[in-house]
């Protein structure tokens, strides 16, 4: 049985402590996270510089190993090679281990997008609903 989700919902990356606010989209085969920098390091690793919000002004370094290599085509219709990493995402109360992609998505509304990889059998969008499973948090005055 799959889980009805909103086609924007609050999502927790727990094995880096983040929570964000997530696109799910079901054009989008491959999920991938805004990161500021990104830097390969010896023995299959990569270090990268998450992107919290658009201005710069929350950013988190993580380290991880690098679980695949692939050619992308974005949005825009550009092709290019990006690094992918694995995480445990958590939404809705299933936990399940995906692999995101890391690039800049400074210009993008949604610091994570979820594919249709991530979101597999365990998730179905409902693309009427924002924040189905998930509060929608009030602005700040």
């Amino acid at each position: 049985m799959s889980m009805i989700i909103g086609w924007r919902e609050r999502v927790e990356l727990p094995d880096w402590s983040l929570k964000l606010k997530a696109k799910a989209d079901t054009g989008a085969k491959s999920s991938a996270i805004d990161c500021a920098e990104i830097t390969e390091l010896p023995g299959n690793r990569v270090r990268f510089t998450v992107r919290l919000d658009r201005k710069d002004k929350k950013l988190i370094t993580l380290e991880e190993e690098i679980k695949l290599r692939k050619r992308v085509r974005s949005s825009d219709g550009k092709s290019g090679d990006r690094i992918f990493v694995s995480t445990t995402l958590r939404l809705a109360g299933i936990e399940k281990q995906i692999i995101i992609s890391l690039v800049s998505r400074k210009r993008m509304i949604h610091r994570l997008l979820l594919g249709r990889e991530a979101l597999g059998d365990d998730f179905l969008v409902n693309s009427a609903a924002d924040h189905w499973v998930t509060p929608k948090l009030k602005k700040k005055k």
